[in-house]
């Protein structure tokens, strides 16, 4: 059995943290889908960017675009929204047959409406009707700023994929828009069963830490957070309050792994796939880790409910100098920098 379906067996979905117009033409992501158990896709601003700045394949629509007068932005998100379809598309049978557990695609809202609650929700409501594909998630930052847009957008009815998490912390807040939301949609008679994901990013705790902790440490940060984010994640999939919630028929906002492509040059190159196996969570990767994975990749075993030895991991960094509140801040913040700062280049 390959470690791609390994995984699978272990109750994790795996998705690929890549989109391009080729990817979808050449007939690969549907390989992918047949071979390889991806169950959906991940996409954001530089990602796109990257594809129609280094592919020919989207020159004559943007040459007719252009002549139409479409603004710099409208285009990109034509363009990316044209991708995300025939994503989407691919994706519907396993959505259909996992009753829209799985097969999901994400589109980000634009980066410059961070600090907007209204106009994010605008975007977020506008970017799924244009798309028009109930399997396409939206994206929208896990940030202080963002979470009064996660919880009225998911009034709205809205998916959404909460991106930009780097912490336990930042999970629990992001989770608790999304609980409001539902809450309140219950609250005037409307269905709860609104989906959405929660994406922790991973590996750039220790691309951050790289050179600040001694070798006995080096690469294990990551995986430590993604260990008590997923104890924490259990929790409060058990409580009170969203039995409740769930009673109502809601449906779990489940775990996403993201940023899971080492970063460190000595590390194994699937570092991040196996120790991340757990269940009832999705483990979104680049397409080179994927490969990797596939080609040599071992799954030893699932993650302990309770976080294993996370605290004990966490504590020991802790020790050796690194303020984690201060770094989760920190790489949000970086996060949100580096996506204001993107745009398309052509």
């Amino acid at each position: 059995m390959k470690a791609t379906q390994k995984l699978r067996t272990a109750g994790q979905s795996l998705w690929l943290d890549n989109i391009t117009r080729d990817l979808l033409t050449s007939g690969t992501l549907k390989r992918y889908i047949d071979t390889l158990s991806i169950t959906g896709l991940t996409s954001n601003p530089t990602i796109f960017d990257h594809a129609i700045s280094k592919s020919a394949a989207y020159d004559q629509d943007i040459r007719t675009m252009t002549r139409s007068g479409f603004a710099r932005e409208d285009l990109f998100f034509r363009l990316a929204i044209a991708d995300l379809q025939q994503a989407a598309d691919l994706f519907r049978p396993i959505h259909d047959q996992t009753s829209g557990v799985d097969g999901w695609v994400s589109l980000e809202v634009s980066p410059l409406l961070a600090c907007d609650t209204q106009r994010t929700v605008e975007a977020a409501s506008s970017l799924h009707a244009a798309a028009a594909r109930s399997n396409l998630f939206i994206k929208i930052p896990g940030t202080v700023q963002g979470g009064p847009a996660i919880e009225e957008a998911t009034f709205r009815g809205v998916p959404i994929n909460v991106t930009l998490l780097f912490s336990r912390d930042h999970y629990l807040a992001a989770a608790e828009a999304y609980m409001r939301g539902l809450e309140r949609r219950i609250a005037t008679g409307l269905s709860p069963d609104v989906r959405s994901v929660a994406s922790l990013f991973v590996s750039r705790w220790d691309k951050a830490t790289m050179d600040k902790l001694p070798d006995n440490l080096r690469d294990r940060l990551g995986i430590a957070i993604a260990e008590s984010t997923y104890a924490a994640y259990r929790d409060l999939l058990e409580s009170d309050r969203w039995q409740r919630l769930q009673n109502w028929g809601a449906r779990p906002q489940r775990l996403l792994f993201a940023s899971t492509g080492t970063k460190d040059p000595h590390a194994p190159d699937t570092v991040y796939i196996g120790a991340l196996a757990a269940p009832n969570t999705i483990n979104t990767m680049p397409e080179e880790t994927l490969s990797d994975f596939a080609d040599h990749g071992e799954v030893g075993g699932v993650m302990p409910r309770d976080g294993g030895r996370a605290s004990e991991t966490l504590s020991a960094i802790v020790k050796a100098g690194v303020d984690l509140g201060a770094l989760a801040a920190d790489l949000q913040t970086e996060g949100e920098r580096h996506s204001t700062g993107r745009g398309a280049t052509f």
